[in-house]
Parts: structure tokens; sequence; C-alpha cells
């Protein structure tokens, strides 16, 4: 049976996890590959996980990323050992009678791409979520972002697909410096109710 993670874990997830703007040190392919290991198992609707990642971190693609971003956020995205863009395909349903083989969920979603952009847009935001999550179970800070030019992004790193980026997110040691004293956040009476 599954019990409660310890405070120390849940401090390192959520209490006194930050989003932060400045990274140092260095992220290994492994640490990739074992981060998406672990986001992969996140649940979305018929498990259509839309979302598509790229993992910069050569110069190159730093180069290619670079004329996309906003100012404010440029010189933190190109420091960062490695910035993720993460996208929705979107057209996620064609994979369907792989990922969802026990019905047909791909007629769920057949039809104009605009039926699909709703779905494909909240699944690919859980996933993000699930990235964060488990970026920082594995020891990584996280700094998430929307601050670029979407048609850039895409024709440097998409062009010719069906996928759409939506988020860039630095990954690497947060460096304290860099954040400011935490905001504050609704009390649960404000945000939330029990009925």
């Amino acid at each position: 049976m599954p019990h409660p993670l310890n405070d120390a874990a849940l401090d390192q997830l959520f209490r006194t996890a930050r989003s932060y703007n400045a990274f140092r040190g260095e992220v290994g392919d492994d640490t990739l590959r074992r981060l998406y290991d672990l986001l992969k198992f996140g649940p979305t609707q018929a498990n259509t996980t839309p979302a598509r990642f790229v993992f910069v971190k050569s110069a190159e693609a730093k180069a290619k990323l670079g004329p996309a971003l906003d100012p404010g956020n440029y010189q933190k995205t190109m420091d960062a050992p490695v910035t993720v863009i993460i996208g929705r395909d979107e057209d996620f349903h064609e994979k369907l009678p792989f990922l969802f083989p026990h019905a047909d969920a791909k007629a769920w979603f057949d039809g104009p791409r605009e039926h699909r952009q709703k779905p494909a847009l909240r699944n690919m935001g859980l996933q993000a979520g699930y990235l964060i999550l488990a970026a920082r179970a594995l020891g990584l800070d996280a700094g998430p972002m929307s601050g670029f030019d979407n048609a850039q992004v895409d024709a440097a790193f998409f062009a010719g697909t069906n996928i759409k980026s939506d988020i860039l997110v630095n990954l690497g040691q947060g460096d304290p410096a860099s954040i400011f004293p935490r905001s504050p956040r609704l009390p649960f009476d404000e945000a939330a109710r029990i009925e």
C-alpha cells in the first residue's frame, strides 16, 4: 500500500522548492533520460500524453533558441545547463492505438485539429507539472517560463511536425541569490472548499 512521503521529501517537492532565475552545474544525458522515465508515468486523459520535449543543451541548440527569447529570459536561459522546450503534439491521437489499446480512443479525437486543441493543451500542462516534480525528485531545480516567441521556436525546433511549443523550463542547480522571498499563497478557505 502507498504511504505518505516524509517531510524531507515533501519539502524537496513542494514546500521549500522554488522557481529559480539562475542556474549552475551540469545535467547529464542520463539524468534527462531518468527525468523523462519518471514524468511519463503521470496520468493524462486516456493516456494521451501529448507533450513532446526537446532538451536544449548544446551551444548550437542554444543559438537556435536565443533569438526567440524575451529579453528578460535570455541570459538566464543561455546560462542554464539545460532548457526544456515543452510542446504539444496537435495530432496526439494518432498514437492512441498504442497508448490506449483497450478502446478506440483515437476515434474520440478524430476530426479537425481545433477539436483536439483543448485536450492537448490541458494534458500537456499536466505533463509540464510532472516534469518539474520529476526534476525536483532527482535533485534538480526548475524555472518554468512562457516569455518567448512560439512561432520562432516552432520554426527552429518543430518545423514540418504537428508540434507547437508551449512552455520552457530551465533546469540545473538553482542559485539562491536569484530568487525573491517566497510569494504568498491563498489559504485553503479562499481557494478551496469541501462539500
